[in-house]
């Protein structure tokens, strides 16, 4: 399976997503990779300290630019999922990632000005459609304001409703220091001690790693 992470802006914690998820795969005993097409390498510095450290599962995060199509069906042949993490931009990278993706989750903040870049995500999902009938298209509200009384969130739920490529994730990615603490110390959040935002990234991959399979386990196992 190859799981893209990818969006038209920067600082919408793609590399956070990507990095968690692919921890807590490798943790479930997933044969996972990394492919870290981004020029600002969070993913692949992220895999550097946690390898260095000595924290286990050990990560493997490869690093391409350009055209990653080829790359990435290569990798989807020899590992069970391929976390690719693509964009902060519309990029070659981002395209020819979207290309060959069976599942696309691009990460928004609920902001107006973020929810502004989507008209060209939806545009790019809508143009690979055709050469990729099977791609799975979601946005995820991510970096939400922890606060329930702030409805940022259910603002965004509605504007997302004019998007007809992207749906919502179920699941919301709220802001929390943890994220951050974790990305510093090369860890993910299912290995450090809030409980929270470990539920939030457990969440996130059961909600769509269900799409192929009849439960979690079941495709992990």
């Amino acid at each position: 399976m190859i799981l893209l992470v990818g969006a038209e802006k920067g600082g919408v914690g793609k590399s956070t997503i990507a990095c968690n998820l692919a921890v807590h795969l490798a943790g479930e005993a997933v044969d996972v990779v990394i492919l870290d097409t981004d020029t600002q390498a969070t993913c692949a510095h992220f895999a550097e300290r946690r390898n260095e450290l000595g924290h286990r599962p050990e990560i493997l995060c490869l690093q391409r630019t350009g055209d990653v199509g080829a790359a990435l069906r290569d990798l989807a042949r020899r590992y069970r999922v391929v976390v690719v993490d693509a964009g902060g931009r519309d990029s070659r990278e981002l395209r020819s990632a979207i290309a060959v993706a069976d599942l696309l989750l691009t990460p928004i903040r609920a902001s107006q000005a973020d929810l502004e870049t989507l008209p060209t995500m939806n545009t790019l999902v809508n143009l690979a459609k055709p050469f990729n009938p099977s791609l799975q298209a979601f946005a995820v509200l991510s970096m939400a304001p922890s606060n329930p009384a702030i409805r940022e969130v259910e603002e965004a739920r509605e504007l997302l409703a004019d998007f007809d490529q992207l749906t919502l994730a179920k699941t919301v990615i709220r802001d929390r220091k943890v994220y951050r603490d974790a990305l510093l110390g090369g860890r993910g959040v299912v290995e450090m001690g809030n409980g929270t935002a470990r539920a939030e990234i457990q969440l996130l991959a059961q909600e769509f790693f269900e799409m192929e399979a009849a439960s979690v386990n079941e495709l992990l196992n």
